[in-house]
């Protein structure tokens, strides 16, 4: 029997075909209602001449990530043929679909799996297109001014772990110090070396935007005479004035209970100027190679000039050092410097000898993160300008190694004790005080073996200010302690930021300093009745 020009054969097979999930395939003499013939065939060829294309066509190569980001993507164009004769395709399945309707000889199975089929070519057809269209780039965001996200405020004044090495494009921000610079202000010491350089009297940060903007002040390091045309700001008069005037006595057990409050010591802090050097303020060819921090430099009115035989080279005469005064305002007690480089080893020894130093204190390791102090002490001996120096005995002990090292030039010939303090901890600051305690009162010691005028103790560790003024507080809080029965903690710090900035660095030095002087307040205690 026939129907609708096939035979019931046919009509079988394809049935069968159509269960087995086998391709379907039409009866030549089959029309499609709503669907002209010509289109129907027109697709059908276009369909198995991209079949065959694709069968000799070969594989394509993995995709290989972009090497340049600003290759242009292939045009869109490309595919738009494939994805037309996809269409004609997804049309004539759909007119097939609905001839199948029409028929009304299709088990319900037989239009899942068309259904199903036509999905899957839609789906298809979709997820070939987003593959083949390329995504936009991202937009990139506009560059955000790095000021904004840079602290104006000197990273190192405010935690240990600031003492790297300041990259050049933080230098170019041209940092603020917390406290304007007051250069010149304070009296000049008459033993001074003249030929240190002239500085200005105001940082270049105090002067923008100020009525004084042109006015600067000719006075020198070095002389007596005040320059003219010297105007000081109200906040470095604030500050010169805080400076010269702070202080808190404590008794014994107000020292003890402002030892346990943080809040309290981290108020009081705050609010001493530190007192730094604008880096603006030193104009000496070559002078970056002497110092190792570029923010950290020596205070003009109390820093140490090098004897050199060419009076008009300043940069020869010039060390990172400063004098310190001690207890009771006694003059250049101790000198306080950074750890030595490279570049400034030679100067270091020059420094020893000049000042006739009997004792060096060093509270650094040779590497913490990054180095921080060269090994400037020899193994056994060796020669700076003319000064031989040899190490005669290293004593190990928990905290400390000392070094018995003897100096000569000519016929001259002096000791030296190198302290070595290999207790304080990386990057922070101690958990026990009585380490640095003990160090304090061993140095004391020996300082009193040199007699009533000893020459001024060398105190250092890398930059020269943190833990270097932890020590040199200690050793004068101590002592006030013993004469007076009192402490003065904060005016003690302040003195020592007249002389060089920024000592005591971090708010946490200035409570464990607290914690020592409350240490030894108790064991004074004791000691009394006995």
């Amino acid at each position: 029997h026939h129907y609708d020009g096939c035979t019931m054969s046919e009509r079988e097979n394809h049935a069968a075909d159509d269960s087995e999930g086998g391709a379907l395939d039409m009866c030549c003499s089959e029309r499609l209602p709503g669907l002209p013939q010509p289109i129907v065939m027109e697709a059908l060829d276009e369909a198995k001449g991209l079949q065959d294309s694709q069968r000799e066509m070969p594989p394509p190569p993995p995709p290989s990530p972009p090497s340049d980001p600003a290759q242009k993507p292939p045009p869109r164009g490309a595919g738009s043929h494939s994805l037309a004769v996809r269409s004609s395709l997804c049309l004539f399945a759909a007119s097939q679909f609905l001839a199948w309707l029409d028929s009304g000889t299709w088990g319900v199975p037989s239009l899942l799996l068309v259904s199903l089929s036509m999905g899957l070519v839609l789906v298809t057809t979709l997820v070939w297109h987003l593959l083949r269209t390329p995504p936009e780039p991202p937009t990139p965001l506009p560059p955000e001014d790095r000021r904004q996200s840079v602290s104006r405020q000197p990273s190192f004044t405010y935690s240990e772990w600031m003492e790297e090495k300041v990259e050049d494009d933080f230098l170019d921000l041209d940092p603020v110090p917390e406290t304007p610079v007051f250069d010149c202000v304070m009296d000049i010491k008459p033993e001074a070396d003249p030929a240190s350089l002239t500085v200005k009297s105001m940082g270049l940060q105090e002067r923008r935007g100020s009525n004084v903007s042109l006015t600067l002040d000719m006075c020198t390091p070095g002389c007596n005479e005040e320059g003219f045309g010297y105007l000081m700001s109200p906040r470095e008069e604030s500050a010169r004035e805080y400076l010269l005037s702070a202080s808190r006595v404590l008794q014994a057990e107000e020292l003890h209970e402002k030892a346990l409050d943080p809040f309290l010591l981290q108020a009081e802090f705050f609010e001493i100027p530190m007192n730094f050097v604008d880096p603006k303020e030193y104009d000496i060819p070559g002078l970056v190679r002497k110092n190792r921090y570029k923010t950290i430099l020596p205070n003009p009115h109390s820093r140490v000039c090098l004897t050199s035989p060419d009076p008009d080279d300043p940069l020869s005469s010039y060390i990172n050092a400063n004098y310190i005064r001690g207890y009771g305002g006694e003059e250049k007690v101790y000198i306080a410097t950074q750890g030595p480089i490279v570049s400034t080893v030679a100067d270091f020894w020059r420094m020893v000898w000049q000042e006739h130093t009997p004792i060096i204190v060093m509270i650094t390791n040779i590497e913490e993160m990054n180095e921080k102090c060269t090994e400037y002490w020899p193994e056994e001996q060796v020669v700076y300008d003319n000064v031989e120096i040899t190490v005669q005995k290293v004593i190990h002990t928990e905290d400390y190694r000392l070094r018995l090292i003897s100096l000569k030039s000519g016929t001259e010939e002096r000791g030296l004790k190198h302290y070595w303090f290999t207790s304080w901890p990386d990057q922070k600051t101690p958990d026990r005080a009585p380490p640095l305690l003990h160090l304090v009162r061993e140095v004391e010691e020996a300082t009193q073996q040199e007699g009533p005028h000893c020459a001024p103790i060398i105190v250092h560790c890398s930059a020269g200010i943190g833990r270097t003024g932890c020590f040199i507080a200690t050793s004068i809080c101590c002592q006030q302690l013993r004469q007076e029965g009192v402490v003065d903690i904060l005016k003690t710090t302040c003195q020592l930021r007249q002389d060089r900035g920024g000592m005591i660095q971090t708010c946490e030095q200035y409570q464990f300093v607290h914690h020592v002087m409350s240490l030894y307040e108790k064991q004074l205690s004791h000691q009394s009745p006995e």
